[in-house]
């Protein structure tokens, strides 16, 4: 496996990630979309794991979104009781890492059990000072804008700035997007993080989400090295 060349200082600050291709890799083996599923979940615990080890500082990863729940009502179920797996199984693991862990979108509308694994979660996880873990569920770019934009008005706020959005956002204390990565060979950003990718580099693979593994995303985090960011500026 290719090593990292990265320094410390040439990391991203923020990695996102669209984790696409789930279902494509269960079709192609002759199994059910939830297969695929699972298997996406140990990506993930590598990809979080590598994240903690080579010292990255953000990683958001999307896991559901606003426009799932209009999949079959089965594989969203299933959808539902995987993060509450996951923390069950990796929470100590996590804790253990010093890794803080924290979860974005519409929280209030996924089943209790969930609101409460995920809440224990971040209780727990909150003075951790090592990577920063935040999953993206049942969230979506454009409620999270309007539900900033009707809190703003609510408050009653008429000075109003990027800074004043910005501390309405689920991600107010949370730095925007360096670099973000999509898998499965999709090219477009599916309402992920609007805001908070003004500036970002975006990568996108042909390698399926269960397939990602440390070699691609430091071939990723290489490409991002070699980016030349402007900013909108002249260099």
């Amino acid at each position: 496996m290719k090593n990292l060349t990265l320094t410390a200082a040439e990391l991203p600050r923020h990695v996102a990630i669209i984790m696409d291709g789930n279902g494509t890799w269960a079709k192609k083996r002759g199994l059910p979309r939830n297969a695929g599923h699972r298997k996406g979940t140990q990506a993930l615990l590598d990809i979080v794991t590598y994240s903690q080890k080579i010292g990255l500082k953000y990683l958001t990863v999307f896991a559901f979104s606003t426009e799932n729940w209009s999949r079959p009502k089965e594989e969203v179920g299933y959808l539902m009781k995987l993060p509450i797996e996951f923390i069950d199984r990796y929470q100590d693991r996590f804790l253990k890492a010093d890794i803080k862990f924290t979860a974005i979108g519409n929280i209030d509308g996924l089943p209790v059990e969930l609101q409460a694994k995920i809440s224990e979660f971040e209780n727990k996880s909150r003075n951790n000072q090592g990577l920063n873990f935040i999953i993206a569920i049942n969230y979506g770019g454009h409620e999270e804008i309007t539900s900033a934009v009707k809190a703003i008005v609510a408050s009653g706020e008429s000075m109003i700035t990027e800074q004043t959005i910005r501390d309405h956002l689920y991600t107010k204390d949370i730095p925007d997007v360096d670099l973000l990565i999509r898998t499965s060979g999709q090219m477009r950003i599916s309402n992920f993080l609007l805001w908070q990718c003004a500036y970002s580099e975006f990568y996108f693979t042909k390698v399926l989400w269960p397939d990602f593994n440390e070699e691609e995303f430091n071939e990723a985090l290489e490409e991002f090295k070699n980016r030349d960011r402007r900013f909108g500026g002249i260099k």
